[in-house]
């Protein structure tokens, strides 16, 4: 601090690295038990404890608290302390285990050419050790394989528990990365959501408006009647268009009609008893409703139905009236078609969906009320439809095709698999309640 105080210019050296808590205690307890041993305990023939016996004792048993950084130089210095110390004639029994503690550090941490000349220095220590304490050969011999074994042993069960809290480090890190990733997926896949919701709800009601009101503008002066009807008709269907606003934030905010994994889960998750309110979503009984509102852009449609109409699923019934929904929308948008066919087909274990029309691509100058008008807006197209039909049929399993016939015209086709519905089948009658299950 003085330094620093009289020197601004001087920037403060690295610090030296601290010993563990642990270590630190283990070196200084077997510090004072020797010292503590060897003032009291001294027999014969051994020499009394002095200055150099405290001195060689603290050599040998403080390196250990930094085994954990260097664990062979602190080998290397218990090994020298406790070999001057036996060399000197105090009592072996002292001190025997610092270097035996040094080396499971060894065993633990360094590589293999390290530990096998550390376990060799070990061995010569223990062996002197029996030697000067006047031990027969052969227990001398054992002791000093012994000791370095077992050390070594505890030594790797070290080793092989640090790689073991290393790869748990690391999958918690590569697990960690992956919720992480699965809450940007997740978030991602709702943005989607609302989007396909968005666009499929805005999308023919803004059509209807922007075509009729392109009429209006081009009838105002030689045909008010027909501008007046234009406009009604363009009012109207910016109230449905707020309708459907107001209904698709509801669903959004209370509802789950999402993933498959959610099929036979409760909607509603406050009370799962609780039925879902018939005007919150759209199901495949209003697709009639919607070819009427169709009619006032000037698109004939017509409706057939097949099969045993039953329950489904909500979120399947939406996801067929969606895709009906953008396929009509693109024929009045991007088709000179005056007519469309709605073909809804229940079969025992799918549900299958078409539209087709049997117009062809629009084109500016076409005659007809508001056909200057309103090209520009059937030629637009952005291409989120499409996808966000297909991405609606993944989600329930299903697949979808969309392309030119070959008589002419286009044909939208939806192919939905109804194995999650079998259950509900069985727990309600037929009819719009929408108890969810």
């Amino acid at each position: 601090l003085l330094g620093t105080v009289f020197h601004p210019d001087r920037t403060p050296g690295p610090r030296a690295p601290r010993p563990r808590p642990a270590a630190a205690a283990l070196g200084v307890g077997f510090a004072v038990a020797g010292c503590l041993i060897g003032t009291f305990y001294h027999p014969e023939p051994w020499q009394p404890f002095g200055p150099w016996a405290y001195l060689l004792t603290l050599l040998t048993a403080l390196p250990l608290a930094y085994r954990d950084r260097h664990a062979l130089g602190v080998l290397a210095l218990s090994a020298a302390g406790f070999a001057a110390y036996l060399l000197l004639g105090f009592q072996p029994s002292i001190n025997f285990w610092c270097p035996a503690i040094a080396f499971v550090s060894v065993t633990a941490r360094e590589r293999r050419g390290h530990v096998v000349a550390g376990g060799l220095v070990l061995a010569a220590v223990i062996a002197l050790s029996g030697v000067c304490g006047r031990l027969p050969w052969p227990v001398t011999c054992v002791q000093a394989l012994i000791v370095p074994v077992v050390a070594g042993a505890f030594g790797l069960s070290q080793r092989r528990l640090a790689q073991r809290n290393a790869e748990l480090r690391r999958l918690t890190v590569l697990l960690d990365e992956q919720q992480r990733h699965e809450a940007r997926r997740a978030v991602l896949d709702e943005r989607f959501r609302i989007a396909r919701e968005l666009h499929d709800t805005i999308s023919q009601h803004m059509t209807i408006v922007t075509l009729q009101t392109g009429l209006a503008q081009y009838t105002f002066h030689s045909d008010p009647a027909a501008a007046h009807r234009a406009l009604g008709v363009a009012a109207t269907a910016g109230r449905d268009t707020l309708d459907d606003l107001r209904r698709l934030l509801v669903v959004l905010r209370t509802y789950d009609l999402g993933g498959t994994e959610g099929a036979r889960a409760p909607l509603v998750p406050d009370d799962p008893s609780a039925p879902i309110p018939d005007d919150l979503l759209a199901d495949i009984d209003r697709i009639p409703a919607l070819a009427e509102r169709l009619e006032a852009a000037g698109l004939g449609v017509t409706v057939r139905f097949s099969g045993a109409r039953r329950r489904l699923h909500p979120g399947i019934e939406l996801c067929a009236y969606r895709v009906v929904q953008e396929a009509l929308t693109n024929v009045v948008r991007h088709s000179t078609a005056r007519t469309a066919e709605v073909a809804v087909d229940f079969l025992d274990r799918e549900l299958r969906v078409s539209v087709r029309d049997e117009g062809g691509p629009a084109r500016a100058s076409e005659a007809g009320p508001g056909a200057a008008a309103n090209a520009a807006a059937r030629a637009q197209g952005s291409g989120h439809g499409l996808i966000g039909m297909r991405e609606r049929a993944k989600i329930w399993h299903g697949s979808l095709t969309a392309g030119a016939r070959p008589g002419g015209g286009f044909q939208v086709r939806l192919r939905l698999p109804l194995e999650q519905d079998a259950a509900l089948d069985t727990e309600a009658p037929q009819g719009r309640d929408r108890s969810g299950g």
